[in-house]
């Protein structure tokens, strides 16, 4: 390898080098993509080489040092300070990296461009950058068509990095029950189901609601599911029947963002899981996958939060619910409406 650096020009959101380049660059440490005659690199690969002296890059006719053409590149490419922060830190892990349908796609160690698949599709955030969940939506499916994993690597303002792991999950439980029987009255915002042997039978069944005095306090999605499933009668104060319609009505006015709850309470039940409030945790549920006794609870598996379709994610408070979740052994993940089915993204810490 030759000490003098490999010289080439500046052009649009370009770095076009010479043939030489090819064998030192491109060949031996996967930079760039070959053209006509020659090697482009983008302005990631470009900064980077250049600050080791690899390469030279000439503007029209005027050599740039490292931070004119960091300034120019800024200028020319949004978001190109976070991008070259995260292409180098992985550089320097040992990967080969590669600009690719997302920001980047990675190789895993030991693999090499041309002769391994690509293990990752990398997509880099700002921490204050807001992220509408199509922005993740969309690469986790190209993701998983094209059988890569998505990493996630999020910048802070002193530049360090986080990176997390976003993928679709399935979920699934082992708790079958069959459980009924009984009246229960619709307090302000909660059900209190009075008579003992219903209580104890519910609780005892299904790990429904909060058992206290020989009654059961159930919470309103609890409730609705067990109401629409016949398992339960519900009554107001005054002892009038409650249809399911004026039941869920009622609800909406106590809980603002009842309908989607209850669409993921239904399918975690529906999926033979036990679902209990999340609160203690941030989230709207805690999931289990079994829970044998009352009396002998594990820990439970996920913690659950529904969001709405136009959800925007701020990393803050992602990182914040990663977090927490990793530090109770549970797994994060959020539930969203997919033209009437939910689907499950879970995000977790990844460490490269």
């Amino acid at each position: 390898m030759s000490d003098d650096p490999i010289r080439g020009g500046l052009s649009g959101d370009k770095v076009l080098l010479g043939g030489e380049a090819t064998e030192e660059l491109y060949d031996q440490g996967s930079f760039g993509r070959p053209v006509d005659g020659g090697l482009q690199l983008s302005l990631v690969e470009a900064a980077y080489l250049l600050d080791r002296s690899r390469i030279a890059v000439r503007l029209e006719g005027a050599e740039l040092d490292f931070r004119s053409f960091f300034e120019k590149a800024t200028a020319i490419e949004a978001g190109f300070e976070f991008r070259y922060v995260v292409y180098k830190d992985l550089r320097e892990r040992g990967y080969y990296v590669q600009p690719g349908v997302t920001d980047f796609r990675v190789y895993p160690r030991g693999g090499k461009p041309g002769k391994t698949p690509a293990e990752f599709y990398v997509r880099v955030f700002s921490e204050r950058q807001p992220v509408p969940l199509k922005d993740l939506v969309e690469p986790i499916k190209v993701t998983r068509q094209m059988r890569k994993r998505l990493m996630l690597a999020v910048v802070d303002e002193e530049s360090d990095i986080t990176f997390y792991e976003a993928r679709e999950r399935e979920l699934k439980g082992d708790m079958k029950v069959e459980v009924g029987g009984g009246t229960a009255t619709l307090l302000e915002d909660r059900v209190m189901l009075w008579d003992p042997e219903s209580s104890e039978r519910i609780h005892e069944g299904g790990f429904y609601g909060k058992p206290g005095g020989g009654r059961l306090q159930l919470s309103l999605v609890e409730s609705a599911y067990l109401l629409e499933k016949g398992l339960l009668g519900i009554v107001d104060r005054t002892g009038e029947p409650l249809s399911l319609e004026e039941f869920v009505r009622r609800s909406r006015s106590v809980e603002e963002d009842f309908d989607m709850k209850h669409l993921v309470y239904r399918d975690l039940r529906e999926k033979d899981l036990v679902v209990k409030t999340g609160f203690k945790f941030g989230s709207h549920f805690r999931v289990y996958k079994r829970v044998e006794s009352s009396r002998k609870v594990p820990h439970s598996e996920y913690l659950v939060h529904s969001i709405p379709e136009d959800h925007v994610f701020h990393l803050p408070v992602v990182s914040r619910a990663v977090r927490l979740a990793h530090s109770v052994r549970k797994v994060m993940v959020f539930a969203r409406d997919d033209g009437g089915m939910v689907k499950y993204l879970e995000i977790g810490r990844l460490k490269p």
